[in-house]
């Protein structure tokens, strides 16, 4: 798949099916529609083709404001959302810098300079509530009569339910933030992760008895607290962990997000590793301690309870690689 920030330029532009969103999670109403514009794409012999936006077009009206509370919390960061497009049979994703020029492109401006000499968009799907250009004065209405214009077809997808509930990347936002890992899951189509390479730390958990494995999470998550998880990428199978994800108000006073995770019976090092961090089960919150032994405490606490939670899962048996098998694969 091939990634572009920005338009490409006019040597590497190629006829494609283009959908435009912002695709926060690629939950299944996503793939859906990225689906759909795989067939159309192979069936004209074009490109298949997104088209998404950085920062976040709400992220970047709340910051504006002065607000940026108002920002919705990320599902899946970039590396991660451009692994399901990829994921999902996408040709060419367009990272397209969300910026004050690009917000006050008028409707036709949009069609004219971005989906007809940008893109040279053949074939287009969007929402049947997909709205677009400054003040967002454009609809599904105006992009037809613009597609007979140009010389493009243009198709919308109807919301996608599960059951009584719209698939969307609020209600997986809702899910999240709710610890409710099962129904994130039957929203998403698979189980929620967060990946990245393992950066070095302050150790202070080693410091505490409780190495842990840190990934950089860049903006605000959707969820945070104490999580049963496990970890992909270091061993043939999933290794079981404890982890903590949120600004660690204890020892910390910066606001950066942080994802700690310490894996159980583990001491490798990992750093500048890919790995793939699986949330299972919320624990509790994120919580600020008056010492670093009260933290301490907690954290053993909260190392039982994951293990505890992985030996009803497993049985005696254990589906999960242990320490003393996971150290001779590494």
């Amino acid at each position: 798949m091939k990634v572009f920030r920005g338009l490409p330029n006019a040597a590497a532009r190629a006829p494609c099916a283009l959908t435009i969103g912002n695709f926060d999670g690629v939950h299944l109403g996503h793939q859906a529609l990225l689906a759909r514009v795989r067939g159309a794409a192979t069936g004209l012999g074009l490109e298949a083709a997104v088209m998404t936006f950085e920062p976040h077009p709400r992220e970047f009206f709340a910051l504006k404001a002065g607000d940026p509370a108002k920002a919705p919390p990320r599902i899946a960061n970039l590396r991660d959302k451009l692994q399901s497009l990829s994921d999902n049979g996408i040709d060419r994703v367009i990272v397209e810098h969300f910026s004050a020029p690009f917000a006050a492109l008028t409707p036709r401006e949009f069609t004219e300079k971005v989906l007809v000499e940008g893109l040279h968009v053949k074939w287009l799907m969007v929402g049947d509530d997909f709205c677009y250009g400054a003040r967002r004065a454009g609809n599904v209405q105006m992009l037809l009569e613009a597609g007979k214009q140009y010389g493009f077809h243009v198709e919308t997808l109807p919301t996608v339910m599960n059951g009584s509930i719209r698939i969307s990347s609020s209600a997986v936002r809702a899910a999240l933030a709710e610890g409710d890992f099962g129904h994130a899951e039957a929203l998403l189509g698979h189980p929620y992760a967060i990946s990245g390479h393992v950066i070095h730390g302050q150790k202070l958990g080693r410091t505490l008895g409780f190495p842990t494995l840190n990934l950089r999470v860049p903006h605000r998550p959707a969820l945070a607290g104490i999580f049963i998880v496990q970890v992909h990428g270091l061993a043939e199978r999933p290794l079981a962990a404890v982890a903590s994800l949120g600004v660690r108000p204890t020892v910390d006073d910066s606001g950066r997000v942080l994802l700690e995770v310490h894996v159980f019976d583990f001491d490798q090092g990992c750093y500048g590793k890919q790995v793939r961090v699986e949330f299972l089960q919320k624990i509790r919150d994120e919580e600020k301690y008056v010492d670093l032994p009260t933290l301490t405490a907690a954290i053993h606490r909260d190392a039982d309870i994951a293990r505890a939670w992985f030996a009803q899962r497993d049985g005696a048996t254990g589906d999960l690689i242990s320490a003393t098998n996971a150290t001779d694969r590494i």
